[in-house]
């Protein structure tokens, strides 16, 4: 079923699934999908069709079960078994993402950390050991890791995604701003900082002009 659900409603279950665990938290047994698609912004009409991908439909005047839910979108995101994944790259950026417990609640973590500095080899950033990139391939076969988190300098990213693929990784979470050349077999997703800030610095200007343009005393 997971692979027949479209990937818009899929990047909306996560907000689903953390309001269904904040409902739960507050002792909510049921929830309507109007109150959720008020919540988050939505359309009832796109909840409700959103949340039949999950399995769980809501009956007439009472709307879903929390619990029942947040079983099914956990599910259905495949966080109910935890994933480990391997970091190439043990600057800045990889300890801070190493170092975010926030990803054991989407069944996700990281167990080992890679880097070519040698003077990094055995640092320990909380529980994970960075190791020597020579020692990666055998570690992925050992652990059969399928995903690798890269937070490499830009220059290296190409070689050390290229790596990876060799090693046997078949999915790759890139926190580096740059395209990447890879077989089509290999699942990618960019996460680009810059984009995002770019949007948010945008969407900020925006506000600024709307309330130049709004009559004295009113206000955002």
């Amino acid at each position: 079923m997971k692979h027949k659900i479209p990937i818009p409603t899929i990047k909306r279950f996560p907000s689903y699934l953390r309001l269904m665990k904040q409902y739960n938290e507050e002792g909510r047994e049921t929830i309507s999908a109007t109150i959720l698609a008020k919540d988050l912004g939505l359309n009832p009409i796109q909840v409700r069709k959103d949340l039949s991908f999950s399995g769980i439909e809501g009956k007439p005047k009472v709307g879903f079960k929390v619990t029942e839910l947040i079983e099914s979108l956990t599910n259905s995101l495949g966080w109910d078994n935890v994933s480990d994944a391997i970091i190439i790259g043990a600057g800045n950026l990889g300890k801070a993402l190493i170092s975010y417990e926030g990803f054991e609640n989407y069944g996700f973590q990281i167990v080992a950390a890679f880097d070519k500095d040698p003077a990094k080899d055995g640092l320990k950033v909380g529980k994970v050991e960075v190791r020597p990139l020579v020692k990666m391939e055998e570690y992925i076969i050992e652990n059969r890791i399928n995903i690798a988190i890269l937070a490499v300098p830009v220059p290296q990213a190409q070689v050390s995604a290229e790596l990876l693929v060799k090693c046997g990784i078949k999915a790759i979470w890139s926190f580096v701003p740059t395209d990447l050349r890879l077989p089509s077999r290999i699942a990618l997703q960019r996460t680009d900082l810059a984009t995002h800030f770019a949007v948010l610095a945008q969407k900020l200007q925006t506000k600024i002009d709307n309330k130049e343009n709004l009559p004295d005393g009113d206000d955002w």
